[in-house]
């Protein structure tokens, strides 16, 4: 089944493509078999690159005998390029394989290399603004650069920046933090909600922007993300909002094509609105996901392990400096203090007692039901629903 789009394509570094992007969604969740299906189909695919040694068994054998940091990060290297390529090998020479890299990761220049080296077509980066991406991406000039902002200011800061270094970004992705999964574009909880983040404003004041730039309306692809869970609400952001692409996390997680433990699609296909919440992650965002046992557990003690923060690596519960800001490792009493990676890889496996199962805040297209990747954007793309789930 073949997307019939009514939609304008998206257009990067001159490949034409469905108006469609799957987010980056790791650790494991979002690989080689989920982009490469997205990616098949003629839409945008995302590795997402952090921690991918998770998928491969050779290398968590050969985690157990790594002598630090530097070890662990060269393993990841390797799996990195396996999932790019495999992701490629998948896509069949259509649509667009993107890597997402956090600028929160301590190694997220090494990992943009790689995914450069690896043959991705374009690097997608969040987590912090992206001021230096065209310097990481300089030997690379025909992979395509994607920033991921969540209001108006910080793409106004980006494009001033980069255009000192005589490069654009190829798409600019608008993340509403009150609505997508995962950490969040926001300096707290309580900032979430703000109206500064409404797709509608923020796309108006970026336009703004770029004619204050001198830079035409169409010249980069604005791609709204977060809560975009129906065929209505694409209908509106393409057709009425002015955006030439939406984001996906959530509902390509569930696909059977997603690459985590069935256990981690059930949890997050089952998850009730009062299931979902907010928290303050380790990296010092705001994160919303399932209110599994372990994150019920925590946020009891929360107040607790915030009040005897200290910061101590030995803390670390990995032995890991992954983030380049870690609450539990650098003593932050007023943010997370917990292993993002212990908790991230538990809930690839599909550990409910042990995971942090990062989810978007509204309901899936389709309920509970698992769909393929090609149903899914079928559904975006035309509001047509599989015949059983009508």
């Amino acid at each position: 089944m073949t997307p019939l789009s009514q939609f304008s394509p998206l257009t990067i570094r001159g490949r034409t493509l469905l108006p469609i992007v799957q987010g980056g969604m790791g650790v494991g969740i979002s690989a080689k078999r989920l982009a490469g299906a997205v990616a098949a189909t003629g839409a945008v695919g995302t590795v997402a690159s952090v921690d991918l040694r998770h998928l491969h068994e050779d290398l968590m054998a050969e985690s157990e005998h790594a002598r630090g940091q530097d070890d662990l990060n060269r393993l990841n290297l390797i799996a990195l390029d396996r999932e790019v390529k495999g992701a490629l090998e998948n896509a069949h020479g259509n649509g667009l394989v993107a890597v997402n890299v956090m600028k929160a990761v301590d190694s997220h220049a090494a990992l943009v290399r790689q995914a450069c080296e690896s043959g991705a077509h374009a690097v997608v980066m969040g987590a912090g603004l992206p001021l230096d991406l065209p310097e990481m991406t300089a030997d690379h000039p025909g992979v395509a650069l994607i920033p991921i902002l969540s209001e108006s200011r910080g793409i106004s800061i980006v494009l001033k920046r980069w255009m000192k270094k005589n490069r654009l970004p190829d798409a600019i992705v608008i993340e509403h933090p009150n609505h997508a999964g995962g950490h969040l574009g926001a300096a707290r909880i309580e900032d979430l909600g703000d109206s500064k983040f409404d797709f509608r404003r923020v796309l108006e004041e970026t336009f703004d922007v770029f004619k204050s730039l001198g830079l035409e309306r169409e010249k980069i692809p604005l791609i709204v993300a977060g809560g975009v869970n129906t065929f209505e609400k694409v209908k509106t952001y393409l057709t009425e909002f002015g955006a030439s692409a939406v984001q996906i996390g959530t509902a390509f997680a569930v696909t059977r094509e997603g690459d985590a433990h069935e256990n981690f699609k059930r949890t997050l296909a089952e998850a009730r609105p009062e299931d979902i919440v907010e928290f303050m992650s380790v990296a010092g965002l705001p994160a919303r996901g399932v209110l599994t046992p372990f994150l019920k557990s925590y946020l009891k003690r929360e107040s607790k392990l915030q009040a005897n923060a200290k910061a101590d690596p030995a803390r670390c519960t990995q032995g890991l400096n992954c983030l380049s800001v870690c609450g539990l490792r650098d003593g932050l009493a007023k943010v997370g203090q917990f292993c993002i990676d212990l908790k991230l890889s538990a809930a690839f496996r599909g550990e409910t007692s042990k995971g942090l199962f990062f989810r978007g805040a509204d309901p899936l297209p389709f309920g509970p039901a698992m769909r393929s990747v090609r149903e899914t954007i079928h559904y975006f793309m035309t509001g047509e629903k599989p015949l059983d789930l009508a």
